[in-house]
């Protein structure tokens, strides 16, 4: 079995937390730290650097949201929230918030494992789309670049279109940088001259 996956656990609520962290402990997890407050989820998230976050409030309310939102844009964990709030309009904006999993009524200690293992994996699955939506955004950013590159230059020096990609292509690898970065200098410097 591998290293143990490491947690902080927020309170949210007027109860303690032991039973919840009892349970998580027994299930092999290691408990980081225990926060009292949404407030500072974002600095011990930074700090610690947990594997994931649970949350266990009676019902989101907006700061825990907030602070959640906050802590997944700069530090983005899987966060399982155990809440005894089935509102529909509270789970959606606990998604929108970042929360991964949203468990109503389901603290149970047998359940604690497989919740957070598929909370991980749709975390881990989540962060690979998101990672590929952004390459092929850049990607297509690049394209558009080098077609207008690739217009200058045919324009300029009367060059076909494939004259002028093998010409940018060229000065690229003569210059040991990405076809993309020569295609962005060529804009700039042409926007700059007029």
């Amino acid at each position: 079995m591998g290293k143990p996956l490491r947690l902080v656990l927020v309170n949210d609520t007027e109860r303690t937390v032991g039973a919840l962290r009892d349970a998580l402990l027994a299930a092999g997890f290691e408990v980081l730290a225990e926060v009292a407050s949404a407030f500072e989820l974002a600095e011990v998230v930074a700090r610690l650097q947990p594997d994931a976050v649970i949350v266990d409030t009676d019902s989101p309310s907006r700061d825990v949201l907030e602070h959640i939102a906050v802590m997944h844009q700069d530090a983005p964990r899987p966060i399982v929230m155990f809440t005894g709030d089935g509102d529909e309009a509270h789970i959606r904006a606990a998604v929108r918030a970042g929360v991964t999993a949203y468990v109503v009524d389901g603290l149970t200690p047998a359940r604690l494992k497989p919740v957070l293992d598929v909370a991980i994996a749709r975390f881990d699955e989540e962060r690979r789309l998101r990672d590929e939506l952004a390459d092929t955004r850049r990607q297509l950013a690049d394209r558009k670049l080098i077609d207008r590159a690739k217009g200058l230059v045919m324009k300029r020096r009367g060059l076909g279109e494939d004259e002028a990609y093998q010409l940018l292509r060229r000065t690229a690898m003569a210059r040991g940088v990405k076809l993309a970065e020569v295609a962005r200098q060529l804009v700039e410097a042409s926007e700059l001259l007029g």
